[in-house]
């Protein structure tokens, strides 16, 4: 067991990143089995103590991600991945992937608006008159980017993947899964 649940939450991140980049969303038929498969593995394993690790890091997971999604600057499928991630990793360990997925994300971000240079001066144009706005006045009001594209949405299943499995492998999480494909050869 201690094997086969990091080897089937990276093949799950793998899958969510390939769904997310083809159609922009990770569908339910993926994030719902996945939370069941960590909650079950770890029932299985744990007993009753591996299932409420198992659900406090699904909650922790979903409950780190509800805050954007509610923004409206992430996906449910986002938030229902996380909550997967935690659903495996408890609610320490999905912490700890958060924290990485916030880099990943971020360092993400930065490569797309860089690809996207002019919306990305209009969107700095836009928060300088807002900001000049808020001294002037005392007032905060976001005056949105007009006369050009919209930003590109970000496929975030790719920071989620790329921070836990991060996450994963600093904590010593691959470790097994490593040494069993070592063991292999």
């Amino acid at each position: 067991m201690q094997t086969v649940m990091p080897i089937l939450l990276v093949s799950i991140l793998m899958t969510a990143v390939v769904t997310d980049i083809r159609a922009m969303r990770i569908p339910n038929w993926l994030t719902f089995p996945a939370m069941i498969a960590g909650l079950a593995g770890h029932g299985a394993a744990g007993g009753a103590d591996g299932l409420l690790f198992s659900l406090a890091g699904l909650g922790l997971g979903a409950a780190l991600m509800l805050l954007p999604f509610l923004a409206g600057v992430m996906g449910a499928g986002d938030v229902k991945l996380m909550g997967a991630a935690g659903a495996f990793l408890g609610a320490q360990g999905v912490f700890g992937a958060f924290i990485w997925t916030s880099f990943a994300g971020g360092a993400y971000a930065l490569g797309v608006l860089l690809f996207h240079l002019p919306q990305l001066r209009a969107v700095g144009r836009a928060l300088h008159t807002s900001f000049t706005t808020m001294l002037v006045t005392g007032e905060m009001t976001y005056t949105p980017a007009t006369g050009g594209k919209a930003l590109p949405r970000l496929c975030y299943g790719v920071a989620i993947a790329a921070g836990t499995v991060t996450s994963m492998y600093f904590s010593g999480a691959l470790d097994a899964v490593f040494s069993g494909i070592m063991a292999i050869r």
